[in-house]
């Protein structure tokens, strides 16, 4: 039995609760996030998933939001593009 593709992974910003920190970290792993940064103090943890998992992610006990990555890459002030 073939299992239907998987969509393409999307940056991923979540607001979590600091106090369970770890214990959302390790359940976003499992629901599939692929961590590319913490910060604890702050609740924040941004990362990268198949969109069609992006409901799993919402779902995880202590996540509060789970936002699109938005960052823009500009190019450098020399740049011929203005």
């Amino acid at each position: 039995m073939s299992r239907p593709p998987q969509s393409e992974p999307v940056g991923v910003v979540l607001a979590v609760d600091p106090d369970r920190f770890a214990d959302v970290i390790e359940a976003a792993r499992q629901a599939g996030l692929t961590v590319t940064g913490e910060q604890p103090t702050l609740g924040a943890l941004s990362g990268t998933i198949a969109e069609d998992r992006i409901p799993a992610l919402r779902a995880v006990a202590g996540v509060e939001s789970v936002d699109r990555d938005r960052t823009v890459g500009l190019p450098p002030p020399d740049s011929p593009i203005q």
